[in-house]
């Protein structure tokens, strides 16, 4: 397999002069591995392309035929992501954004080009609804069910009750971080708590000013956004003006080891949502010792394998795997179109046999897609961070978010698109 690193849009003439891979089906993994999110995003690439590298090397492709990881760097700029995929669009079947500001600036590009966007737990919420959005799929969750989930996790801790509590969301500023107010809002309104909204501007590596807030506010709880240096500078606040740490939960992008390691002990006992399993006891980290670390292929220096970022975008990927073996049995090819992978992405089903199969039995919970759901079910656990041991423990079972107030706000918010860009909602499968 060839795994294509572009790292600016100058490289991407050099990279085209390269002859193409015969038979050969690409998707593009924007990244970056540069700039301040860098420590966040090599491992999430590095998961994406071993996941690729592995079924490439392990079990031949996808049905016999190979896949192209085809990385484009962004340095997390949305202008750069924009150029990446105008480079790539042709040939690709599906684009990775890993980023919420350049997932909103690719839908209406992507759907006029019939492309597939994937921004798995993360972008535009309303993308659930695949009458509206029918080449964007944001499964096994989004941000909107995340913050339900928390909310439904703070409940059963306060026995179904959150009346008079108070919570904060400190969030970073922007796309991404603004995304769960409106769920949240309508949350406090179902529940009865006050909440309390604080905003941290890019890079977010000083917050003394959220901080003094935040004591003197004292909530009972806080939720975070955040990205990069944010979440680690924010664990460090908190743990210095002593707020108790089981009280501070993040979203699912706020729970890595690079988020916790670099504060030490103040970080003990700080939680994060997670909708896969961290670690590398699943037999899956055997095969990629066998035929990627022991074979000099692995991506990277191999550090980050089984951490929090990692196993999520490798499971990213073997999501996009499956949606392509799936497109390949409904159309009956091998090589199949984007069109065709659409398709794949829209009737996928990933059962407890399928995660089995790929030797990660128990990594996930299952998934079913329909063209009226392109997220799933939308589950997430919460992990609390045990800074003795330097590891993530589960301490729930898979939660539930509550789609009585969801699914109202999603279709409400996908009528709004329709209506503002012409479209007549249809199913495409």
């Amino acid at each position: 397999m060839s795994v294509k690193k572009i790292m600016g849009i100058a490289a991407v003439a050099a990279v085209f002069a390269i002859p193409a891979m015969a038979e050969s089906l690409k998707v593009v993994t924007l990244g970056y591995r540069t700039g301040a999110y860098a420590p966040n995003g090599i491992p999430s690439q590095d998961g994406f392309v071993d996941a690729i590298k592995l079924v490439n090397e392990r079990d031949g492709g996808a049905n016999g035929v190979t896949i192209e990881a085809i990385e484009c760097e962004t340095g997390y700029k949305t202008d750069k992501g924009v150029e990446c995929y105008e480079a790539l669009k042709k040939d690709s079947l599906v684009f990775i954004p890993r980023s919420t500001g350049i997932t909103y600036q690719l839908i209406p590009r992507a759907t006029a080009d019939g492309t597939t966007i994937f921004s798995m737990g993360y972008g535009r919420t309303s993308a659930m609804d695949g009458k509206t959005f029918p080449w964007v799929f944001n499964f096994p969750t989004t941000y909107w069910h995340g913050a339900s989930v928390a909310v439904n996790y703070l409940l059963g801790e306060n026995g179904g009750s959150l009346k008079g509590k108070k919570i904060t969301l400190l969030h970073h500023n922007s796309a991404y971080g603004k995304e769960p107010i409106r769920t949240l809002e309508k949350l406090s309104e179902k529940h009865g708590f006050e909440l309390g909204i604080i905003p941290v501007d890019h890079p977010g590596q000083e917050q003394k000013s959220q901080w003094l807030q935040i004591r003197r506010d004292r909530p009972d709880y806080v939720l975070m956004w955040g990205w990069g240096v944010m979440n680690q500078v924010a664990i460090k606040e908190a743990s210095n003006v002593r707020f108790p740490l089981e009280n501070f939960m993040g979203i699912w992008w706020s729970g890595s080891e690079q988020d916790v390691v670099p504060v030490g002990e103040g970080a003990h006992g700080y939680k994060a949502l997670n909708f896969v399993k961290v670690g590398s006891d699943a037999p899956v980290f055997k095969d990629i010792k066998k035929y990627l670390v022991d074979t000099g292929k692995v991506t990277g220096d191999g550090t980050h394998i089984g951490s929090a970022i990692y196993n999520k975008t490798f499971f990213e990927a073997m999501l996009v795997v499956e949606a392509i073996k799936t497109a390949q049995k409904m159309h009956n090819t091998k090589m199949i179109t984007k069109a065709q992978f659409r398709d794949g992405m829209e009737n996928l089903v990933v059962t407890e046999e399928t995660l089995a199969s790929w030797g990660m039995a128990g990594f996930a919970a299952p998934i079913s897609v329909s063209c009226d759901n392109h997220t799933g079910q939308g589950y997430a656990f919460v992990q609390q961070w045990d800074a003795k041991k330097g590891a993530w423990n589960k301490v729930s079972d898979d939660i539930a978010p509550d789609m009585d107030v969801i699914e109202p706000l999603i279709r409400q918010d996908a009528a709004g698109y329709a209506k503002e860009n012409g479209i007549t909602p249809k199913c495409m499968s």
